[in-house]
Order: C-alpha cells, then structure tokens, then sequence
C-alpha cells in the first residue's frame, strides 16, 4: 500500500507526469483511464493465489487481496484501451494474471542454483539475465547479458495470452516479459525505478513515456 518515490522520480526523469492511484472503487477505474496516457504497475507483496485458481503455498507471504482485485482490474483495462503498460516486479506478476497466467508462488522449491532475494540495496545488480534479441525489451535495453537487481520469492509460470518470455535468469526464472499484441506492453521482474540511474533501466521509464506520448490519448506525457 506503500510505493517509493522511486517509481515517480524515474518517470518524471523520462519526461512523464506521474499520478499515483491509490485502491478505489473499482468503477473509477475508466473515467481516471479516460485521463491518463499510460500505466506503470509498481512492485509490492505476494498476489493473493486465489485470483488464479490455486491454492496458497505454505510459505505464502502477506497479501493484500482487495488491492489484488483492483490491480488486475485496472491493468485489464488499461490493456484493453491498449495503453502503454510498463509492469514492474509484482507489477508484472500482475499483468501475467491478468491475461490468464499463472506465477511460480516460491522460488526456492527450484532449489539454491540462484537468490532472487537479495541482501544488497537496490541499485547494486546481483545476477544476469539474458534478453532476447528482436524483443522490443532488446530494442530498449539492448539484447544478451544484462545485471540485474532482484527482490522476489515469485515468478511467472504458465504464461498469459498472447505474452512472450523475453529474459530468463539463469536458472530458467522468468526476468520479463511483453505482449505480442500490443505496442507498447512490457513486464519486468527486476526493481528498474531502483536502477533508473543506469541508461538501461532509464531506457525503460523513457519507453513508456515516449510509447504514451505516441497513444491514441496523446499529447500529455502522463503516466500512472
């Protein structure tokens, strides 16, 4: 229910105007779209596994499940205006579940090969995925190794419609992914706002801010 200024300092870097959304009546939803050029959708705590048709894992973190209702509802709508959508940590675990997707609930049943909740703070990089060449994440942050942070003890599984896993760490984890039906629709599973200062996690903010700039809503630069 907490989000970092991070997340508004990057996009007001990358030339956006950041307007938090706090949980709302779900029938708010449309008319603060019908004023917004694009969507950011932050990290935070575990969703709750029950709004993707599986039971709760014993070792389950806290959840908050209205604020998970209202997160999923918002990111289908926004991907159904087809706004520019940059999803972030649990941001991205949402807008997989959104489409129908399933997430990994604890990585650490795949075994030690790799920590993916790290001790370090969030601008220091601590392991590599590999990005897919001819992705659009490639075209932003470039194709092949990149370092990333990592604060998660979930992941993406089964993949949502129409989505593409376009970065895996090493030990096979989903590190992103990005709707092949959209323009401008990308997911992450490292803290990018945390990283804002390197031009690939840079590249990232000024890609949802140019993709709103370029939306039918236009003009603006805003981004939620």
């Amino acid at each position: 229910m907490a989000l970092g200024l991070k997340y508004m300092r990057a996009i007001e870097a990358a030339g956006g105007l950041p307007v938090v959304i706090p949980p709302m009546d779900q029938g708010a939803i449309e008319p603060l779209l019908d004023r917004l050029t694009g969507v950011c959708l932050s990290g935070g705590p575990d969703l709750d596994p029950s709004l993707y048709g599986a039971e709760a894992h014993p070792e389950l973190g806290p959840v908050e499940t209205e604020l998970d209702r209202f997160e999923l509802v918002l990111a289908a709508a926004a991907d159904a205006r087809r706004m520019p959508l940059l999803a972030i940590c649990r941001g991205a675990q949402a807008f997989n579940v959104s489409r129908g997707g399933t997430l990994d609930q604890h990585l650490p049943d795949r075994g030690e090969a790799l920590d993916h909740r790290q001790d370090e703070a969030g601008e220091v990089a601590t392991h590599p995925v590999e990005v897919v060449a001819g992705s659009l994440l490639a075209s932003l942050v470039g194709a092949g190794t990149l370092m990333v942070n990592s604060f998660h003890h979930q992941a993406v599984d089964r993949i949502g419609r129409s989505l593409e896993v376009v970065a895996r760490a090493a030990d096979g984890v989903v590190e992103a992914i990005e709707a092949r039906d959209r323009d401008f629709a990308v997911g992450v599973q490292w803290h990018a706002e945390c990283l804002a200062g390197r031009s690939d996690g840079a590249a990232l903010f000024g890609g949802l801010v140019d993709a709103a700039q370029r939306s039918e809503a236009g003009g603006l630069r805003r981004a939620a």
